[in-house]
């Protein structure tokens, strides 16, 4: 048995179709025209890329979108007053502010400066807190791009044993709350293990789905899967360069030996990465569309 490929890349375009359609409509029946301001510190290369497809996209589903560029030798006191002036700001739904940030500045501070109702990435403790008890308002945009290609998929995911390798707050703490909430697209027995856990092909065998955010090339192997599961691979890891000169990628999961033994996976590269950006977007139309009253 080879397994079924879902592609990020297949799924994302449909997404961003609906938010388009969604934002032509909010725009025609309130006048609203969702707002999203990215805040970039400093000249991090790999920053000013995610930036620059983040910012892309909006103005592609004709958000209105702002970049603010700010040198690296800001105070924390100066970006703490720009992220308030956007909180103020009525034309501004969504607030981004890319990491890494500079020694000097406090992300936790930082972060938690952002208007909860613009925490458009979903990191805000009182997002978190929301998401916990199941009155979630965004979710974090990896593991809500998960969840929808689960979903868009025909994966059943209510009353499936779900497990998840990584703990992180970006991605396995919070697919693992999404998952286990008695809702749509949820509904999951989910098992959380990490580098610590013992025996982890035990845990790892058991899973209907297997969501692998570990953060090591290749961590999960064939013999470490049910034959027939459902395989997330939200690794992404650099273990070279092509002959061209670009980075050889590659995931947490043995994608050639899964392949064979899983019922569908997602590669690496074009498989979740792709989804992130498309939720970010997403939580950002949500967010117009609520401070309009129609969610």
């Amino acid at each position: 048995m080879t397994a079924r490929i879902i592609r990020g890349t297949e799924i994302g375009p449909v997404i961003r179709d609906e938010i388009k359609e969604e934002t032509a409509r909010l725009l025609e029946q309130h006048g609203v025209v969702p707002g999203l301001v990215t805040i970039i510190v400093g000249q991090n290369p790999a920053s000013i890329s995610y930036v620059t497809a983040k910012q892309k996209a909006a103005k592609e589903l004709g958000f209105y979108s702002l970049q603010e560029d700010v040198p690296d030798d800001v105070t924390e006191t100066a970006l703490l007053e720009l992220i308030s002036t956007y909180n103020s700001d009525p034309r501004i739904h969504g607030i981004l502010v890319q990491l890494p940030l500079p020694k000097h500045i406090n992300e936790t501070k930082v972060l938690y400066a952002i208007d909860p109702d613009k925490d458009v990435d979903g990191f805000h403790p009182v997002n978190v807190g929301r998401l916990m008890i199941g009155e979630a308002k965004f979710y974090p945009c990896t593991p809500y791009g998960i969840q929808q290609m689960l979903m868009r998929s025909g994966i059943t995911i209510d009353g499936a044993e779900v497990v998840v390798v990584g703990r992180s707050n970006i991605v396995g703490k919070p697919i693992s709350m999404m998952l286990v909430q008695k809702a749509e697209g949820a509904n999951a027995t989910v098992t959380m293990c990490h580098t610590g856990t013992k025996d982890l092909a035990f845990h790892t065998r058991r899973a209907d789905i297997l969501i692998v955010a570990a953060g090591r090339p290749n961590a999960i192997t064939a013999d470490m899967v049910k034959e027939g599961a459902v395989v997330v691979d939200v690794g992404v890891n650099r273990i070279g360069m092509t002959p061209e000169g670009k980075a050889k990628l590659c995931g947490d999961v043995d994608f050639e030996s899964v392949k064979e033994k899983a019922s569908a996976i997602t590669p690496v590269p074009g498989g979740v990465g792709p989804m992130t950006i498309t939720m970010l977007m997403l939580n950002t139309l949500r967010a117009a569309q609520s401070m309009t009253g129609k969610i």
